[in-house]
């Protein structure tokens, strides 16, 4: 018998954290778009393929979009050398008619497999501008302040094929198949004038699986998204979207940063449950905090155990997450995503860290900064890819994505 096959999950205590030891509306699903309801004795074949999401509003579709769905592909891109204002406006005015046409399930213009678009399944694509973008097109008085690649901090180790670019898109959908087809189509529509620097696919449950509303799970088991902002709310409308005090243009969009955070599961593996709980500071079958009973309590930092111990440890990623004030809160919509592993591991697997709001200096840098310095997950997790974008506000009217700016 191999030497470690009976060895015991690795056990993580609440004494060696203190000690510093450690840092929905549709189906989807690989070719699915039907789901049965039982009517009697009858089975019935539903079908959600063709549910929609508007395109036109004064915010982009795909933030607020409740619930999530079930697939998405993130794609950065950059600028050929050559595009300046001018080229800019072409490509955004090319997007603004095929995502018009794509979400409302009908084919893009010049579109070579237009079966494909008939089944949007709630397709939303998002598109937003990188740092560089201002300089190339001669409006560099125009980019926020905040929009700028991320500080270095000690726990990242980025890598260059996830890491920054000129524009997003960002889509959507409860079908993988119309997901692939809309990359392709905006991508292919524009090949002239940019490359692409990165592409990043994740998921979660499929559409259906789970009652709406239901909290996520990463690929570590944990609820994923507890504390957010509830999207239509007014807490969130103020804490996501631009009120164009800095810059006009930006009044209804938003900035986005996209982390992509490696998760070891292999050695998590090791990890016994109790140990995996006090790390996160949640118990994994209801996600309530240590210190309660359901999901949505308000974790209570201060209870000690009878030996005067924090219940909730102060090095939990909970506790090193939490907001110090109301307006220091973020919106995040996150995906898991599992690729081929490496030749002797098990696992290539983690999460698409996808957070929302206002202001990044004022918002997501604290709460970044508090989680580099000290955060029992580190141990397991480490950030590969990081990108910034400034979200840009909706489409109205005859208007096209991007007319706030360039006009």
């Amino acid at each position: 018998m191999a030497e470690n096959e009976n060895r015991s999950p690795r056990s993580l205590s609440r004494r060696r954290l203190l000690g510093g030891g450690v840092a929905a509306l549709g189906v989807a699903g690989v070719g699915a778009a039907t789901g049965y309801g039982v009517f009697g004795n009858h089975a019935a074949e539903t079908t959600t393929g063709a549910d929609t999401v508007p395109w036109r509003g004064i915010h982009q579709a795909g933030i607020d979009t409740v619930p999530p769905q079930a697939h998405s592909t993130f794609v950065g891109l950059n600028l050929q050398d050559r595009v300046g204002r001018d080229e800019l406006i072409g490509i955004l005015k090319v997007w603004t008619e095929d995502i018009g046409r794509l979400t409302a399930g009908a084919p893009a213009l010049a579109d070579t497999e237009a079966e494909l678009a008939l089944r949007p399944a709630r397709l939303t694509v998002t598109v937003g501008l990188g740092p560089g973008v201002f300089d190339a097109i001669g409006l560099p008085d125009r980019r926020p302040t905040w929009l700028a690649p991320l500080p270095a901090f000690g726990i990242d180790r980025l890598e260059p094929g996830f890491t920054g670019g000129d524009l997003l898109l960002q889509v959507c959908s409860d079908d993988p198949v119309t997901v692939a087809h809309a990359v392709r189509v905006l991508a292919k529509n524009v090949r002239s004038l940019v490359t692409i620097a990165w592409m990043q696919r994740g998921f979660r449950r499929s559409r259906g699986t789970e009652e709406s509303g239901t909290t996520m799970r990463n690929l570590m088991g944990q609820v994923d998204g507890t504390v957010n902002p509830a999207a239509g709310s007014t807490d969130f409308d103020g804490l996501v979207w631009d009120d164009g005090s800095e810059q006009p243009w930006m009044q209804h969009g938003t900035s986005m940063v996209l982390r992509r955070i490696r998760i070891e599961m292999d050695t998590w593996d090791e990890l016994d449950r109790p140990g995996r709980e006090l790390s996160v500071g949640r118990t994994l079958d209801t996600g309530a905090p240590l210190t309660g009973t359901d999901e949505f309590e308000e974790a209570d930092f201060d209870v000690t155990d009878r030996f005067g111990i924090p219940v909730i440890p102060p090095s939990s990623h909970i506790a090193r997450a939490r907001h110090t004030h109301d307006g220091e809160r973020i919106f995040r919509r996150a995906y898991n995503y599992d690729d081929p592993p490496a030749p002797g591991s098990v696992s290539n697997s983690g999460l698409l860290f996808a957070s929302y709001q206002r202001d990044v200096l004022t918002q997501f840098l604290p709460i970044q900064r508090r989680l580099a310095e000290f955060d029992a997950l580190n141990e397991w997790t480490t950030p590969i890819g990081s990108a910034v974008f400034a979200v840009l506000p909706g489409v109205v009217d005859d208007g096209y994505l991007g007319r706030s700016l360039l006009e």
